[in-house]
């Protein structure tokens, strides 16, 4: 043969017409595709798994967990992807991480990988159709759990970056939203896991929510138990389990702080060191360990996880994040909103205690409606944004607020890590000074919807002199409603802290200190401190201050003690005189003073004189007080029972 021949030959050996074909992969079988092991201490949560279950076993059937972060939702999905694999082997089962959009494509890139999907490899392809196409195509069931969807703008643009920002994703340009390429088809459902309940709605429908709550005790207390083991006694363990309000992350991250000091820590001892200081508890609730099955990701500590919620909210509705920054200070529940709405100009002037508002037409009243108007909308709408986190919920007239005790302090927290801790504590004070009302009978209801804010305010003493001052006029006045309703400890508490505070801004001879001093003599007295009353009150008398009749009520009480009747008597006429003099003769204080004397004449078996008297004071009472006011209830009893005698 010719070499030309031989040559042509060989050049078509090495060189063919058609390149060789690529043998097809050979498809898996369906399995689960998730990044956890199962939970062998997973604890039932009620009827929460069945309510979801029966939502995913629907013919493209999609649900949605919604809850507070560490309330255990991605938990709740990990156990419902191994039970719907187990009860249907033949069931795919995939998890995508969702919390931006680099993730969601990774997640779908290992997709690929896993189910061997062709020309996956092709940098030109986009793996979300491709994903989409197969498994609209798919002849078994399948499940997709979207886990950690807290913001879903990344799923809504055409063209996203890693951070949903809307650019590109890692590789490509995609024009059409990320949210298309979640398929609809007979066969498979899709299970999302998110804090946001607005994120959620952008998948599912309303009535596909399934909102997660922490656990119940019986559910806490076995959590407890199954990730502590033996240790701890039943008590002690239940007691941590209420202080952490049945929030499963808070649960696994204090057993496994506990697990890892033992011996030396227990739970009684956990318990010693949470009780000890603020800071102390944002100390132990900052411990990040104790939780395999978690996003790689993603916090253990309970307070971080929520601060990741705070930024998020302060860059995206940062009055949001103002509203729960002034939240975090009141009591957890009962929160008014009347106390956290910015106040109109005649407010603020009433507040500052102007004598007069200046009146400038109609311009100052038509600012006020404008100012009010633009508020209900601004604040609706931060209410809005705050409830679909789930840190705030509100009572039937979504007019009283309710949060979590644990989600104020990670609050507290963020806010001194970002300097904004004393501005928001000042505020929290401003507004319940221009609030808390003084402690006559008129104003109880009043008092009583607010007390337990004023005893909140108590841990929350400002730096600032001024503010202070504002914060020591609420402890008063908490103090003259505690006095007057009997509560004597915390009466002597708010006052104590009150004076002292006083004695400190304003000096030993300020109006308001000396009332303060007065106050404290007046709880000490219905406490049977006698002697440190009259000490008090000797104190209060030598200032410089006209009071003498707050010597005398001192002194009568002491009297009345010591059964040294006719002393009380001469003192109580004259309290009753100066009263008469100063306040008038209907006055309620000068009718107690009547009041006063009628029993000492009483005690001293002078009926007759004791029942006109009281018959007097009930009579000039009923003139005076509403019916139903404990003064004129008590006096009628106790005229009806002289005169039953």
């Amino acid at each position: 043969m010719p070499f030309a021949s031989r040559y042509s030959v060989f050049s078509l050996i090495l060189s063919p017409a058609c390149p060789p074909q690529v043998r097809p992969e050979t498809p898996p079988c369906p399995s689960i595709v998730i990044p956890f092991a199962r939970d062998t201490d997973f604890v039932e949560r009620g009827t929460t798994l069945d309510q979801f279950q029966q939502k995913c076993a629907a013919p493209d059937g999609r649900a949605a967990l919604v809850g507070l972060g560490g309330v255990g939702k991605s938990q709740l999905a990990i156990e419902h992807a191994y039970r719907t694999h187990n009860q249907s082997p033949d069931t795919w089962v995939f998890w995508v991480h969702a919390s931006n959009a680099d993730r969601f494509e990774q997640s779908y890139r290992d997709i690929a990988d896993r189910i061997k999907i062709a020309g996956r490899r092709d940098p030109q392809a986009n793996i979300f159709k491709l994903v989409h196409d197969w498994l609209c195509d798919c002849k078994q069931r399948w499940l997709l759990v979207l886990d950690n969807v807290d913001d879903a703008r990344f799923l809504l643009s055409g063209q996203v970056d890693g951070n949903g920002q809307g650019q590109t994703t890692n590789t490509q340009v995609i024009q059409k939203p990320l949210r298309e390429y979640l398929p609809h088809c007979e066969r498979g459902s899709i299970l999302v896991t998110t804090r946001n309940e607005e994120a959620a709605l952008k998948l599912v429908e309303r009535r596909d929510i399934v909102r997660v709550e922490p656990m119940d005790e019986a559910e806490g207390l076995a959590l407890f138990k199954k990730k502590l083991g033996p240790q701890g006694n039943n008590s002690d363990v239940a007691e941590l389990a209420a202080t952490l309000e049945y929030m499963p992350l808070a649960i696994v991250q204090a057993a496994a702080y506990i697990l890892q000091r033992g011996p030396r820590c227990s739970v009684a001892k956990y318990l010693d060191e949470y009780r000890k200081s603020e800071r102390k508890r944002t100390s132990l609730l900052d411990y990040d360990e104790g939780h395999l099955r978690r996003d790689g990701q993603a916090k253990n500590s309970i307070i971080i996880t929520w601060q990741i919620s705070f930024e998020y909210i302060q860059q995206t509705r940062s009055s949001a994040a103002d509203l729960l920054s002034l939240m975090s200070f009141f009591d957890r529940q009962g929160i008014p909103e009347d106390l956290l709405r910015p106040r109109t100009k005649r407010q603020e002037a009433q507040t500052n205690q102007t004598e007069k508002v200046e009146d400038n037409g109609d311009s100052d009243l038509e600012d006020d409606i404008s100012q009010s108007s633009a508020g209900d909308d601004e604040f609706g709408d931060d209410v809005v944004v705050l409830r679909n986190f789930y840190f705030i919920s509100t009572d039937a007239s979504g007019a009283v607020f309710e949060m979590h005790a644990l989600v104020q302090l990670a609050m507290r927290k963020w806010l001194e890590a970002n300097s904004k801790l004393e501005r928001w504590q000042q505020q929290f004070v401003s507004n319940l000074r221009a609030t808390f009302p003084t402690g006559e009978y008129e104003n109880w209801a009043a008092c009583q919807a607010l007390y337990t804010h004023a005893k909140a305010a108590l841990e929350q003493q400002p730096k600032d002199e001024s503010s202070i001052a504002e914060w020591a006029t609420v402890l008063y006045r908490a103090a003259w409603f505690a006095t007057r309703i009997g509560n004597i400890t915390d009466a002597e508490m708010l006052a104590t802290k009150a004076m002292n505070a006083r004695k400190k801004v304003l000096g030993q001879e300020h109006e308001d200190t000396l009332w303060s001093i007065a106050m404290v003599a007046d709880a000490y007295s219905l406490g049977g401190r006698w002697d440190e009353a009259e000490k008090l009150r000797k104190q209060h008398g030598q200032s410089g201050v006209d009071l003498p009749e707050s010597r005398a009520v001192g002194c009568s009480r002491r009297a009345v003690c010591a059964r040294r009747w006719d002393a009380a008597e001469e003192l109580f006429v004259q309290v009753m005189e100066t009263r008469k003099k100063k306040l008038g003769a209907d006055h309620p204080d000068t009718l107690t003073s009547m009041a006063n004397l009628a029993f000492t004449w009483k005690a001293q078996a002078r009926s007759a004189e004791a029942i006109a008297l009281m018959r007097q004071c009930v009579q000039q009472r009923q003139q005076v007080l509403k019916a139903g006011h404990p003064n004129l209830v008590s006096t009628l009893t106790v005229l009806e029972e002289w005169e039953a005698e």
